[in-house]
């Protein structure tokens, strides 16, 4: 199981007023901020800006997913809101 922040990854949210939602890790930006999606209240077209020390790594990457991300492929809100479904209850 690997414990790193990539692309894909299945996140928890450690603080802010989103403490506890679950995310999934759309990109990062040059000075090392993580950009989260949930396909609900962030979504894919505006995704929610967090420091990764605010963020509790949970181990599991949507491989689906994160592939698509990189490749440049479009990923819907709807595909995320679905591959979280499994982990809304931590």
């Amino acid at each position: 199981m690997q414990k790193e922040a990539i692309v894909g990854s299945i996140v928890y949210s450690k603080a802010g007023r989103d403490r506890g939602k679950c995310y999934i890790i759309v990109r990062f930006d040059e000075k090392g901020y993580a950009y989260v999606a949930n396909g609900d209240e962030k979504s894919v077209q505006s995704p929610k800006r967090k420091n990764l020390k605010h963020l509790d790594l949970f181990g599991d990457r949507n491989d689906v997913i994160g592939d698509k991300f990189l490749e440049g492929k479009q990923v819907f809100d709807s595909e995320i809101k679905s591959a979280l479904r499994a982990y809304s209850g931590k």
